[in-house]
């Protein structure tokens, strides 16, 4: 029987899920690569994989999507690794650049700035042009609040614009996958979870980032009712840009 392939982000918020994955039955019955989240719905939308760890603005854009299993990339407020680094006040900026690496955070600065701060805003894709602000998620932003005057956490920025948790990435799939397949894939991904303890041994030390609140407190990996209904109500704020 062929494998499954399967793209997984290679941030720190995975690691929970590739330690379960690595160390679990499912690891035989696939093909996993690490990408950047980009990567990820690249691959996806392209046919390369079967399953994807992606962003959630991508979800429109792969052939027969469908959110498998009941675990995710989300916060409950704030994350602590997805950002709007400023030298203005949000009030003030006027030109903001993306970071290459999420399709979602974009997106979600975008959707933030229009309909929760009511500033217009010009944005940037050249990183050779310097900006007011800029975007900046995942482990490049451990420990960089202090090296900016202004930082807005976008997951709690989200919360106290529509009460709701945020999700950046979900397990997404572009064919039909078996039901056995995904029951032993979401056993997997709990079993890493119950052991974040021992993950956090294999992480390296960030003398500036605890990284214990943040796999602990900070991220929220369970795809529950309140998320799915942040996720398209996200979705349909992007088709409002």
């Amino acid at each position: 029987m062929s494998k499954i392939k399967i793209s997984a982000v290679s941030y720190t918020n995975t690691k929970p899920f590739i330690y379960g994955i690595e160390r679990s039955e499912v690891y035989n019955q696939i093909d996993l690569s690490l990408d950047i989240p980009s990567d990820c719905a690249t691959k996806l939308i392209n046919n390369q994989v079967d399953i994807g760890l992606i962003p959630i603005a991508a979800i429109p854009f792969v052939p027969n999507a469908n959110i498998i299993g009941s675990y995710c990339i989300g916060s409950v407020g704030a994350v602590n690794s997805v950002f709007i680094f400023s030298k203005v006040p949000v009030a003030e900026i006027k030109t903001l650049k993306l970071d290459s690496q999420s399709r979602t955070s974009n997106n979600l600065a975008k959707v933030l700035l229009k309909f929760h701060f009511k500033t217009d805003v010009e944005f940037i894709t050249d990183s050779a042009i310097n900006t007011d602000a800029m975007v900046l998620i995942g482990d490049r932003t451990f420990g960089r609040k202090a090296d900016f005057a202004y930082a807005y956490d976008m997951g709690e920025e989200w919360m106290k614009f529509t009460g709701l948790p945020f999700v950046y990435a979900a397990w997404v799939a572009n064919k039909t996958i078996s039901k056995s397949f995904i029951e032993d894939f979401d056993q997997a991904l709990k079993f890493g979870l119950a052991n974040r303890k021992e993950v956090l041994r294999e992480l390296p030390k960030i003398s500036n980032f605890d990284l214990e609140d943040y796999l602990f407190n900070k991220l929220d990996f369970e795809l529950t009712a309140d998320k799915r209904k942040a996720l398209a109500l996200f979705l349909n704020y992007i088709e409002q840009l």
